[in-house]
């Protein structure tokens, strides 16, 4: 079954502490996982972000917030236990547990007041896609958007400038990611070869221990590069004794082309729009920090007492 959201996940917490005993709360999460019969991948499914895992972090949540309306306590660090309103809303029998009903309690309340006065606008909508996840997730996924956004920016930009900007555009970017020493070294390879199918070269490392040869095509949106594309490229590259070559494209490759492996002992990387547009944003090329925010958790090893 899908991972639960968080809402999902509060009355089965809640009954898992109904017999009034302090809980670990990592065996919790562990019992959860069981009841929802999540597999393994299931639990090993991270946040976009990549910095929690998705059950844990609505379980995690699922608690806070029924903390926050009472029902639940933490007499000590890394213990959950039932309140006495929490068994009275269990005795009461209820379909389901969520924000919806949470907010009959003040503390529950003045919770959201919180929220909203922090953020500035008001909570989601009930019932949204959006008051189904946690906070972290809405963060996630809103980052998501305004990347994939500005993606298809930097892609459309691209597609319009010069080829030989392109070229030096795809150098600079190896360079950050780690290649070729510094652009002036890597610059040099610009244009030498004269060779169809090869655009340039780039060390391998700051040594030039290696050396690896660039295709680069500023294609549109639609010209799809094919298998004959990287045949060509290919055999550029046995043309000058080289075994390694990265071709990257503006637009997207070819169902072949993505299957195609040469024979010989050459390898060549694949780089599309959208891995280029990608790449570009993690390396901060052609992208400026507009804002950037941190999360912050409670630190548990300030407050513990020795």
């Amino acid at each position: 079954m899908p991972i639960p959201d968080y809402q999902t996940i509060m009355l089965p917490l809640l009954k898992l502490l109904a017999d009034g005993k302090e809980y670990v709360f990592k065996n919790v999460i562990q019992k959860l996982s069981i009841q929802f019969e999540l597999t393994e991948d299931d639990l090993n499914q991270l946040l976009p972000s990549g910095q929690s895992f998705i059950f844990d972090n609505r379980v995690g949540w699922a608690r806070t917030y029924l903390k926050k309306a009472g029902l639940l306590a933490s007499p000590k660090r890394g213990m959950i236990v039932i309140t006495p309103r929490g068994i009275d809303i269990l005795s009461k029998n209820p379909a389901k547990i969520d924000n919806t009903l949470l907010k009959q309690f003040p503390e529950f309340l003045e919770f959201q007041n919180l929220k909203r006065e922090n953020t500035g606008s008001a909570l989601p909508i009930e019932n949204s896609q959006a008051e189904k996840q946690t906070p972290e997730e809405v963060i996630d996924d809103a980052y998501q958007n305004i990347r994939q956004s500005l993606a298809l920016e930097l892609i459309d930009t691209i597609r319009g400038i010069s080829p030989a900007f392109f070229e030096r555009l795809v150098v600079e970017l190896l360079v950050k990611m780690g290649y070729g020493g510094s652009i002036k070294d890597a610059g040099k390879a610009i244009g030498k070869t004269g060779d169809e199918g090869i655009d340039g070269t780039i060390k391998e490392d700051k040594l030039g221990l290696d050396i690896i040869y660039i295709q680069a095509k500023r294609w549109q949106a639609g010209n799809i590069v094919g298998r004959p594309e990287l045949h060509k490229f290919v055999g550029a590259l046995a043309g000058q004794g080289a075994k390694k070559g990265i071709f990257i494209t503006t637009s997207s490759f070819s169902k072949d082309a993505l299957n195609y492996s040469p024979k010989n002992e050459t390898k060549i990387v694949l780089i599309d729009g959208v891995q280029l547009a990608q790449l570009m944003i993690d390396h901060n090329l052609g992208v400026s920090l507009q804002r950037s925010y941190e999360i912050k958790r409670l630190d548990n090893d300030y407050f513990e007492e020795s």
